[in-house]
């Protein structure tokens, strides 16, 4: 008797687990990812205002789940890239779909430079700046020359490129990697099919670490705003309007408008299946962390070929940087209205073309446009001491300023993947306009 008491007890024990269970899948995994972020977002907000400077207790969260980001970025660009350009089966069409990326790359970052200078003239930022209370902030040496930055790109050892994750080394060695297999098929083929699976498997890591996600948006930006807040802007307000206009206009105008008009593809899918990207580049502010989660976005939600993923979202990360040449060319703008010197047309476009360059080279983390700065306020004759008064100035506010332009620069990625995909036949229509399924 005692053992079918037992057993009678053990059963009506055993409901609850599942219950828990079902509860746990409906209200957690049965919420779409977007929403747990954006709910997230939300609540960040609030907390990080109601506990002001002891937000920064809680940062600690999203100081893990950024480093699980990063930690999947360099092994998931090489296998990418690898299975990618070996699955094309011709190296015709690697040269068509890289020169149509490049392409369109360089275009939306002269025209986002352009955005940027419209918007310095417009809002006049700095005019009546006064720099009287910002501490210069140590800038940067001038960045390296053409030569100099071609020949390091070149990794001398490509297992140290990985582990140091210098993702323009790993593409660069990954693009070889590929050509090899791909110029000797078939007899490389099962060393593709393990590339891939390589790839496979570091996607699937992806989904997990995003599970993390509405934590790690929770804590970063429940600390941007309890020890920065909404009030910082108040001493950059006009920039501030000036940027988010600019980056609202080159995201959802120019964007969407190659979305649109050039791929001729309904844009309300795109930004819609790419809110995901969206919240993690807002709260992370790295294009370098958003690229993992942009990758699969790409193919899961927006129907984006595999080769063409791998080919351009990790060419995106380095050379894409659409908010960086924004705020650069709009901070520029704010530096010569600040200490008097009038433009003319000729300085606008030396300072167009500085601004790209620099653009180009900008490491995708936080704040680092910043201090490329002093490269393109050379062009209108500005020196290292005031373009430190300039820094120190604008950096006590740039992590909210950082997190909108990193919005752009991660659009700009996807909204070219899509349109090159597109353009030669890898996009699966269907994927795109159906809602993602988590």
């Amino acid at each position: 008797m005692a053992t079918e008491q037992d057993a009678r007890t053990a059963a009506d024990a055993s409901p609850a687990p599942r219950g828990a269970g079902a509860l746990l899948r409906r209200y957690w995994f049965g919420v779409v990812l977007w929403k747990r972020i954006l709910i997230a977002l939300a609540l960040g907000t609030i907390v990080g205002l109601a506990l002001g400077e002891a937000s920064v207790q809680l940062k600690w969260m999203g100081d893990v789940f950024i480093r699980l980001i990063r930690m999947v970025v360099a092994p998931l660009v090489f296998f990418s890239i690898v299975s990618g350009i070996a699955s094309m089966g011709d190296p015709k069409r690697l040269g068509a779909i890289g020169s149509k990326t490049l392409a369109l790359y360089l275009t939306l970052t002269v025209i986002a430079v352009s955005v940027g200078m419209a918007m310095g003239v417009i809002f006049q930022p700095g005019v009546g700046m006064d720099f009287a209370g910002a501490a210069p902030a140590q800038i940067a040496k001038a960045p390296p020359s053409l030569g100099e930055h071609l020949i390091s790109i070149i990794p001398t050892n490509p297992i140290a490129a990985l582990a140091e994750g210098n993702v323009q080394s790993v593409i660069f060695f990954g693009i070889l990697v590929g050509l090899g297999i791909l110029t000797i098929a078939p007899r490389a083929e099962p060393v593709g099919r393990l590339f891939q699976m390589g790839a496979d498997i570091m996607l699937q890591i992806v989904r997990f670490v995003m599970e993390v996600a509405p934590f790690g948006v929770f804590a970063l930006v429940a600390w941007v705003m309890g020890t920065t807040g909404p009030s910082a802007f108040v001493h950059v307000l006009k920039l501030a309007a000036a940027l988010v206009l600019g980056c609202a206009f080159q995201t959802l105008i120019i964007h969407g408008g190659l979305v649109r008009l050039v791929a001729r593809l309904p844009v309300l899918p795109f930004f819609r299946d790419i809110t995901d990207v969206v919240a993690i580049a807002f709260s992370t502010s790295s294009s370098a962390a958003t690229l993992p989660v942009a990758m699969r976005v790409a193919e899961k939600n927006l129907g984006v070929s595999h080769a063409v993923t791998s080919t351009a979202m990790p060419l995106g990360v380095t050379l894409s940087m659409d908010g960086t040449a924004l705020y650069v060319a709009l901070l520029a703008v704010l530096s010569a209205q600040a200490f008097g010197i009038d433009l003319h047309f000729s300085q606008y476009v030396m300072l167009a073309l500085a601004t790209t360059v620099v653009a180009l080279g900008t490491a995708p983390v936080p704040s680092a446009s910043l201090f490329m700065l002093a490269a393109v306020l050379q062009v209108i004759g500005l020196g290292a001491e005031q373009t430190a008064l300039v820094v120190g100035f604008i950096l006590p506010f740039d992590r909210l300023l950082d997190m909108t332009r990193t919005i752009t620069s991660a659009t700009s990625d996807l909204s070219t993947a899509v349109t090159v995909a597109k353009w030669e036949g890898e996009l699966d229509h269907e994927v795109y306009l159906r809602k993602p399924v988590e």
